[in-house]
């Protein structure tokens, strides 16, 4: 397994069915209990742990989940509220770094639990007109939100797993 894509990489999926938005949108309703469940019982020094060479420990991985999510429930509002609005991207690489992500998890753990009950509701009041919505990133061009939602819920998966992979490799229970 590759520790840096362990879900492996994102593919877009385009024309999306019900049936498939549905399955998405439930990965994103579970990405909060998956986080709590990947860091119930480790430790600081566990927590500070990188999850492969050169990458973020685990507490930046969590806090780096909600930075991401919130940008994302963001975009998808200004998509479904503006035409064609230009977003504002971010160094998340950089977000990783400042003061904040050296706090506890919990508290990104729960911000992501409150964040995903709303982004969730919102998600299933849209229908299959609405994913076609587009924004504009400034580094990506044109993005249509059936493609953040596949995006988002690789995301947690992809994220999650470099907690549960790493634990697994390092043996902690």
């Amino acid at each position: 397994m590759d520790p840096q894509y362990p879900v492996g990489k994102f593919t877009v999926e385009e024309n999306l069915s019900d049936a498939r938005r549905s399955e998405l949108i439930g990965q994103i309703a579970e990405a909060p209990g998956k986080l709590r469940e990947a860091l119930k019982g480790l430790e600081a020094k566990q927590l500070d742990t990188p999850y492969r060479d050169s990458g973020w420990t685990v507490r930046q991985v969590a806090h780096h989940l909600a930075d991401s999510h919130m940008n994302a429930y963001v975009r998808f509002k200004l998509a479904l509220t503006e035409d064609f609005p230009t977003i504002k991207p971010y160094d998340q690489k950089l977000w990783a770094e400042t003061a904040d992500t050296r706090a506890p998890v919990e508290a990104s753990v729960e911000l992501l639990d409150a964040l995903h009950q709303r982004w969730v509701a919102l998600l299933k009041s849209m229908g299959a007109a609405d994913f076609k919505r587009r924004l504009k990133h400034p580094e990506l061009g044109e993005v249509v939100l059936e493609k953040y939602l596949g995006m988002y819920a690789w995301h947690s998966r992809h994220h999650v797993a470099h907690i549960t992979s790493l634990r697994e490799r390092m043996g902690w229970k």
